[in-house]
């Protein structure tokens, strides 16, 4: 159950990062509220997970969820490049964030 409630808080990471895009500079209400939600929810959750998962792990699989989530939605919300070097990166983000499931 730990590891499902890491994926939501890491899902509701990507959500607060791709919502500060769209707040503009926290001048728009609605997405500001969202992403502020957003943020709340990430961290109540990571803190339920880490009740059970080591810290360095949960941390780690949280912030790599979100970094792979917010740069393939910032690839295609954004038209931030995506070069084969950049897929690769985060290719092995994703083999770490497998791998630290793995050995958990």
């Amino acid at each position: 159950m730990a590891w499902t409630i890491l994926f939501v808080a890491g899902l509701m990471e990507i959500g607060w990062a791709i919502g500060l895009k769209y707040t503009e500079g926290f001048s728009r209400l609605l997405p500001s509220a969202l992403t502020l939600a957003c943020m709340l929810a990430s961290i109540i959750l990571l803190g339920l997970a880490v009740k059970t998962l080591p810290i360095g792990t949960a941390y780690a699989v949280w912030t790599g969820i979100g970094a792979v989530g917010t740069a393939i939605l910032g690839i295609i919300l954004f038209g931030d490049p995506a070069t084969a070097l950049r897929l690769a990166c985060i290719g092995l983000i994703v083999t770490g964030i497998v791998g630290l499931k793995l050995v958990t």
